[in-house]
């Protein structure tokens, strides 16, 4: 609980066996005078072949399923676990790469009036391999595009962030896999969500990264974040063309 205000946390999580209990473990100790800033704890376990889904359950996380692969499904499942009187969702990844201690920078963010906080790791400090070049290279890639197609000022498509429980469920998210994180901070402008950057710190992740980690898993990011580019600002276009149809019958 933050000022009132019912905290859940989602973590989606394949073969994180090594880092889940330590995420978990370190936003279970996390305390706002004296209480427990965090309400509910929900990994969302992708298809592990190891005991990701024990750790995290002996940690103290309330862990559901989804065999499906793919970064936004697992997302989608643990959101269907929230319970109906959480006001801020809190996403992570469980490799242990951010720091539990700042979600009070994107919670903060929150209460000031943001709709959506994003911890960007390009204006927190990091260290030396925490971020790869594909990875640098295709946060500036979608930034610029957003920027241009937009008018919004990104610096990351960072995956710990903060959210209103309200706005997720109004923009109806979709996407099944790497464009999960893009298809947020654009449907959030679409619907006049406001939302706001603050710094992250990143340490180099425990374990190999499903994404950054292989050529395939990098490759399939940026086919997946470009796609989504594409794919709403068509729909968006579309849209306004009808839009403006209609009113000039």
């Amino acid at each position: 609980m933050y000022l009132n205000k019912k905290v859940c946390v989602i973590i989606p999580a394949k073969d994180e066996q090594p880092s889940i209990g330590l995420v978990v473990g370190a936003l279970k100790k996390l305390r706002f005078f004296h209480q427990a800033l965090i309400d509910e704890i929900i990994v969302c376990d992708n298809g592990s072949q190891d005991l990701t889904a024990e750790t995290a359950s002996a940690a103290g996380a309330k862990v559901v399923s989804q065999p499906s692969m793919g970064y936004g499904i697992a997302c989608l499942t643990a959101m269907k676990a929230l319970p109906e009187d959480c006001d801020i969702v809190l996403f992570i990844d469980g490799d242990h790469a951010f720091n539990a201690e700042q979600c009070f920078d994107l919670l903060a963010g929150m209460i000031d009036g943001a709709d959506m906080v994003i911890g960007s790791r390009v204006l927190g400090a990091r260290e030396r391999g925490a971020l790869t070049g594909p990875q640098m290279a295709g946060n500036w890639v979608a930034s610029l595009l957003i920027k241009w197609i937009w008018k919004q000022n990104i610096t990351d498509l960072g995956p710990f962030r903060a959210i209103s429980y309200s706005a997720l469920k109004q923009i109806n998210m979709l996407d099944h896999t790497f464009g999960w994180t893009v298809e947020m901070q654009i449907k959030m402008i679409l619907h006049n969500f406001t939302t706001v950057e603050t710094g992250v710190d990143t340490r180099v992740r425990i374990g190999v990264s499903k994404v950054s980690g292989t050529l395939k898993g990098s490759i399939g990011a940026g086919i997946g974040i470009l796609s989504m580019i594409a794919k709403l600002w068509w729909q968006h276009r579309r849209a306004s063309k009808h839009l403006v149809m209609k009113y000039e019958r």
